[in-house]
């Protein structure tokens, strides 16, 4: 969830109808002041920005929002087309990961793995990598290292994650470390205590006290998950555009960082299990 001065659709309508605003779906600085004011009574960052922390704490509800737009699967999963192209580890978690998430036909299957392979370097990363220097942090994380202060945070991965996601995603403050614990995990980078909460209670195994799940056990999982709690299959089930590619994207990203690298991707993927 990322919503911010520039964003439409749905989201944003429920978001102003929330905040007593017309819902037209729009959001601009009407919305954004609104959302200051609420972020500031409600003790979050007040940045006017709603990632998954504000919106948790909006609609007040730690369940999962299911995916409830379902299709014919149009025949099983072609899985061992994969073999040799994606490892196979990430292999041996589609099936379940596919049951669980409402994976129901290779063409979300393609359009998922395409995120989840660009995300991770190619399934590599499983955990958020913060060994920032200096002048990665002010390029990445500027607005939580003013002046010279990101000199004494530099290639400190701990101290890093504690400043950038404390007092938000459901963490606590800097000095609680929660940000470092909650960090970013799995192959589409699970983040912040309120969704290692939410995880938990989906997939039945404590995620909260071992957060280093997601990233050896269920680091696809959490990948569907992220997917199936947002909605993105009815964008998937669209087709196999790049503009499609694009979208979906743009929901994973929060823009259309490496776009070309995921549509590389997608087109693999979708010719392999088509």
């Amino acid at each position: 969830m990322l919503l911010k001065n520039g964003s439409k659709g749905d989201d944003v309508k429920r978001l102003q109808t929330k905040l007593g605003l017309t819902s037209d779906g729009i959001f601009g600085v009407g919305t954004e002041k609104k959302v200051k004011e609420w972020q500031l009574s409600n003790g979050l960052t007040s940045d006017g920005v709603v990632g998954d922390g504000t919106w948790s704490k909006m609609f007040e509800s730690t369940e999962v929002i299911k995916e409830d737009v379902v299709i014919p699967s149009g025949g099983s999963l072609n899985i061992e087309k994969l073999r040799g192209h994606v490892p196979d580890s990430v292999i041996a978690q589609i099936p379940e990961t596919a049951k669980k998430f409402n994976i129901t036909n290779n063409l979300r299957l393609a359009h998922f793995l395409s995120q989840c392979s660009h995300e991770s370097g190619g399934f590599k990363s499983v955990s958020e990598n913060l060994n920032y220097s200096a002048d990665g942090l002010k390029k990445t994380f500027g607005k939580y290292f003013p002046g010279t202060l990101s000199e004494s945070y530099a290639k400190q991965p701990e101290k890093i994650a504690s400043r950038v996601y404390g007092d938000r995603l459901g963490n606590g403050a800097e000095n609680t470390k929660e940000g470092y614990k909650f960090r970013g995990r799995g192959f589409i980078q699970l983040t912040g205590k309120v969704n290692y909460v939410s995880f938990t209670k989906f997939i039945g195994e404590d995620c909260v006290s071992n957060p280093d799940l997601v990233a050896t056990k269920y680091p696809l999982a959490s990948a569907g998950f992220f997917f199936d709690s947002n909605k993105l299959w009815s964008t998937c089930d669209q087709g196999f555009t790049d503009e499609i590619v694009t979208k979906v994207t743009k929901r994973v990203n929060g823009g259309t960082n490496g776009l070309p690298d995921r549509i590389k991707h997608f087109k693999e993927f979708y010719n392999l299990l088509k």
